[in-house]
């Protein structure tokens, strides 16, 4: 690898020109005038009992999954441009401008969707053994089943239309007030004024001081705006119960776990273990409150380094260290990695005016991933880059399958990323130089475990019961904060000194609208992972291509189905969850007797 890597990404190579993109303008009008003629072809059509009407009908599905592939293509352009810059206006008003789009793609779905639900079973058995349809059987039949669990064609497409401005406008809200949210921080005699993004790295730093000062000036910012933050929240849920309500969906977790492709029976099975799991973490937390000085650990405490690791690692080091990690487990994923430093495919570089958070999105007709974050050389930022370094190999695993084949859930997403984090911490700690560097890199490894178990659990508590309290009307913004605290104190088993009652305002996935329900797909995506590399640990390098297959395999089956087939486990039952949660526990143990 490269000894100079650029940290910043490459989008011209996709569309040449930023916002200003004159490529992008004429790939959006082709797109436009093939939707015309889409939508042309779809008033025509009827739903198919011939062989011949089957074959039509086929056709129109397959332009359509192109056509959705070109606008996420679109859309995942749009959206690097605004995190890299929250203030291009020019990128907002693509994002804008691609909304008539997706609502009128999103009409022809639903159009495509009642001929599927309106067919004969005959009719429909026979479609799907099709050629031309290979790999879709699974989408297909998912779309069957959810379109008679709706409402009627034209009240979803209504819906749909009406979202596009209000639903997800509300929900882009949150970007436009964070855009314009400054955090002060002096440092070396100066007050800089700190992006949320910037803001968030220095409360993970070594020197408990800073991050008592920043987290008073973070609570701050956020408390300022809480007003804001509250309504767009209280909109977000609004719409969502109003649609639940006229759909005869009376548990708001109904959308999240079919969007999931799992059932409760597993949903309850994974918390319950959890639950049941935490009295063993709570002698590391409590034994880390030694080791930093303090009676009980605060919030801003939970994830903060400890011992006498370097707090800073160089972008090119920490590129060549989760390079070589990857290499020992699967040499596909190392060169990928490689690939994706080397063809500049990561935005990474430290400066002002980007979005907080880090992510991955897939530009599916370029076949490739963009990858954003910001990187101040900690062990936190090393092991978000393995993350999202994960979710952009899943990507690239699925190459060749369909686009709709593709389409894999929040929670196995989270299987990749989280099952390459797990690579890296691991072969950390087994390189570790000293018994201090030992410390440290199982203080992070448990802080990740420790944002699963409980963090994740706080999130998932309190926004189910938001939605309850909601029902009954309009929460206020110190409402909202009550039902925060009162769900990270369960959390975290009452363990901590301080909380944070600002969290549902200052994290993004409250008010994201993609997906409801932003948070247990993690927890699950951990635990699976950790699943999963308990079984690469046992059957070595014959595991790689049974890993490949797993991840091929995540958006075809229902995440029970996807178990059973690659790990011949049963995911409703608490046995599995425990099993995989063992390497988190031994690493417990193990820092216990370090720290003695």
């Amino acid at each position: 690898m490269s000894k100079t890597l650029s940290k910043r990404w490459d989008l011209d190579s996709l569309f040449k020109g930023g916002s200003s993109s004159e490529e992008l303008k004429k790939f959006v009008h082709q797109l436009h005038n093939d939707l015309s003629v889409l939508e042309e072809k779809l008033v025509a059509a009827v739903v198919p009992e011939t062989n011949e009407q089957m074959e039509e009908w086929a056709a129109l599905l397959l332009e359509l999954q192109g056509l959705m592939a070109r606008m996420q293509e679109a859309g995942s352009f749009a959206g690097c441009l605004t995190a890299e810059n929250v203030h291009d206006e020019k990128a907002k008003q693509w994002q804008a401008n691609l909304k008539p789009y997706r609502i009128r793609i999103g009409a022809c779905m639903t159009q495509m969707e009642d001929h599927i639900s309106e067919m004969t079973e005959e009719t429909f058995e026979a479609l799907l053994k099709l050629e031309a349809l290979e790999g879709l059987t699974f989408y297909i039949r998912e779309k069957r089943e959810w379109t008679e669990d709706k409402l009627s064609s034209e009240q979803e497409k209504l819906a749909n239309a009406l979202a596009q401005d209000g639903y997800h406008g509300w929900g882009e809200m949150y970007n436009t007030i964070v855009s314009s949210l400054k955090i002060p921080f002096d440092e070396n005699g100066e007050t800089k004024q700190l992006s949320a993004g910037q803001a968030q790295n220095k409360l993970e730093s070594s020197h408990r001081p800073t991050r008592v000062k920043m987290f008073e000036e973070w609570e701050k910012a956020w408390s300022s705006r809480a007003d804001l933050f509250a309504e767009t929240l209280n909109h977000l849920s609004g719409f969502r119960l109003s649609l639940y309500e006229k759909r005869g969906w009376e548990d708001p977790l109904k959308e999240p776990l079919m969007i999931n492709r799992m059932s409760k029976d597993t949903l309850d099975a994974m918390w319950g273990a959890i639950e049941d799991m935490k009295a063993d973490l709570i002698p590391y937390m409590r034994r880390k409150a030694e080791l930093i000085g303090v009676d009980q650990l605060e919030w801003h405490d939970v994830h903060a380094p400890i011992g006498e690791i370097s707090d800073f690692i160089s972008y090119e080091d920490g590129a060549e260290t989760i390079s070589q990690q990857f290499a020992a487990f699967s040499p596909k994923l190392s060169t990928f990695t490689d690939m994706a430093f080397q063809k500049n495919w990561i935005e990474a570089e430290d400066r002002e005016n980007k979005r907080p958070g880090g992510f991955c999105t897939t530009l599916p007709v370029s076949d490739e991933t963009r990858i954003f974050m910001t990187y101040e050389g900690t062990p936190s930022n090393l092991a978000t880059l393995a993350h999202e370094l994960g979710h952009a190999y899943h990507q690239y695993a699925m190459k060749g399958l369909p686009y709709f084949a593709t389409k894999y859930a929040m929670n196995v997403a989270e299987t990749a990323s989280t099952f390459a984090e797990q690579i890296v911490a691991d072969a950390s700690i087994e390189n570790a130089s000293s018994k201090e560097e030992e410390i440290s890199l199982l203080d992070a490894k448990l802080n990740r475990g420790l944002a699963f178990f409980m963090n994740l659990h706080s999130r998932f508590l309190f926004e189910t019961r938001f939605y309850e309290a909601r029902k009954d009307g309009w929460l206020t913004a110190s409402e909202i904060s009550e039902l925060m605290v009162e769900a990270q104190k369960e959390a975290y088993c009452g363990e901590l000194a301080s909380y944070h009652p600002h969290f549902w305002a200052a994290k993004l996935h409250f008010h994201t609208t993609n997906v409801p329900f932003y948070n247990f797909p993690y927890t699950f995506g951990y635990l699976f992972s950790m699943g999963i590399y308990a079984r690469a640990k046992e059957e070595g390098e014959s595991f790689e291509n049974k890993y490949v297959a797993l991840l091929r395999d995540t958006a075809s089956m229902s995440v029970e189905d996807l178990a059973e087939k690659h790990l011949q486990k049963d995911l409703t039952q608490q046995d599995f969850w425990k099993q995989a949660a063992r390497s988190l526990l031994n690493d417990t143990k193990r820092f216990l007797e370090l720290t003695k």
